[in-house]
């Protein structure tokens, strides 16, 4: 817990960095790759991820330990081909829950997030399950077990290739020549975030593009076909906590709604997106038919507004330091409410942004349960004893500032044009 925290805050700030790189050399390009409070939202679900990461909340079915006590062959060391041979086990692993991910209809709850935003560009990497409490994919490392693989390898390789996956999530790089053949590369990835007929369930490969090659589900990057980017279904929200709940609500809502005691069975294992013919009939929900004429998802805002979502980002990320820092100062049980509160803050500024009436309250709320955690505590969770005793004062100033201006956006800016929960829209393309 404490070493994943501690990873998370170096690789965070690199992933940051890397993002307004991306943004200058748009702006260098004359491209237009990156809508503000899409890429706070994407943002967003990367904090709430590693949140729920690095408090361990998830079961694991099977556990790779317990899996290679069992079906172990041989033992070997830790060399280096022992890491290589684990990490071309974790990229086919990799493919495998990915595509299953993407096929089944209860699987796709935890990956439905990934695809939400309806731009491309590195901070839709981020986007990030906090739905998947089950580990269901351990037995792909199947292989590495039965080759005798150290846990300890695989605990090394399992977040270097989830990194190595953030880079080719962009627009700007073309196609990449002789690395096409083996690496996934940007243009592979935008194939697989396209929801054009052509480009759909293809291209889950996530370092060696082998793998689809070799079970049937490669596409080429058509220069005639533009990937058009989302779910054909869309999420209709900033909200990455209820983006990661609103296709489990369809099924479950589905499941009760069915006449048929088998269809409320099958709905869970069915390919994604079917749905039992009554319930579709009486109940239908909107998808795109043409993904080159829709209405991308986009909420009125200024630039001033634009610009406290991401004060209100980066606040919440900066609570994010501290807690990877000093978590095990903090202890159990008070990790689990620093957690909740960081989820606490987060849906309450992604309301604002989708100009939800109630998220002023809200707003106000988690400002006075902020302070009053300080005033329990005497501190912001033992800050005074520690190298950043400056949090307190910051987080208290924060907590003022955050009710005063979120109240004032939502009576000035949000209160005035309202006359009913109304989204803006922007086309995808004509």
């Amino acid at each position: 817990m404490e070493t994943y925290g501690y990873v998370l805050n170096i690789a965070m700030p690199i992933f940051i960095i890397l993002f307004f790189v991306e943004k200058f050399a748009e702006w260098r390009m004359g491209k237009k790759v990156i809508r503000g409070l899409d890429s706070v939202s994407s943002l967003s679900s990367g904090i709430t991820n590693v949140t729920k990461d690095v408090l361990g909340i998830g079961i694991g079915i099977i556990a790779y330990s317990w899996m290679m006590d069992k079906v172990a062959l041989v033992r070997i060391e830790n060399t280096v081909l022992t890491y290589v041979v684990a990490f071309i086990v974790m990229d086919f692993h990799g493919y495998w829950s990915h595509r299953l991910s993407h096929e089944i209809n209860f699987l796709w709850n935890r990956h439905i997030i990934h695809h939400s935003s309806e731009e491309f560009n590195l901070s839709c990497a981020l986007r990030q399950s906090v739905s998947g409490f089950i580990n269901y994919f351990t037995i792909l490392l199947l292989p590495a077990a039965v080759l005798g693989v150290p846990e300890q390898v695989i605990a090394i390789i399992a977040p270097l290739h989830l990194f190595l996956q953030y880079w080719y999530h962009t627009r700007l790089i073309g196609k990449m020549g002789i690395l096409e053949k083996i690496i996934v590369t940007p243009s592979h990835h935008r194939v697989h975030h396209a929801i054009n007929k052509e480009y759909l369930d293809k291209n889950h490969s996530q370092i060696f593009i082998i793998w689809d090659k070799l079970f049937g589900t490669f596409q080429e990057e058509l220069a005639d076909v533009p990937p058009v980017y989302g779910v054909t279904r869309p999420v209709r929200t900033w909200n990455p906590i209820k983006i990661n709940f609103q296709h489990f609500w369809l099924l479950l809502t589905d499941a009760w709604r069915a006449r048929s005691w088998w269809d409320k069975v099958r709905i869970w294992f069915m390919p994604t997106g079917w749905r039992p013919a009554d319930v579709a009939a009486q109940y239908p929900v909107y998808g795109i038919t043409d993904p080159y004429h829709f209405e991308k998802y986009d909420t009125p805002a200024s630039k001033a507004f634009i610009a406290w979502s991401w004060v209100q980002m980066f606040f919440v990320y900066l609570l994010l330091v501290y807690f990877f820092a000093y978590i095990a100062r903090i202890g159990s049980p008070n990790i689990f409410f620093y957690g909740a509160f960081v989820f606490l803050c987060v849906f309450a500024y992604t309301e604002l942004m989708d100009r939800r009436k109630y998220a002023m309250y809200l707003e106000i709320s988690k400002s006075v349960l902020g302070l009053g955690l300080i005033y329990y505590f005497g501190d912001w969770f033992g800050a005074s004893s520690t190298a950043m005793w400056w949090m307190t004062w910051v987080v208290s100033a924060y907590f003022v500032l955050s009710a005063v201006v979120a109240s004032w956006f939502a009576i000035t800016e949000i209160g005035r044009e309202q006359t009913g929960d109304k989204s803006g829209v922007v086309m995808a393309r004509a």
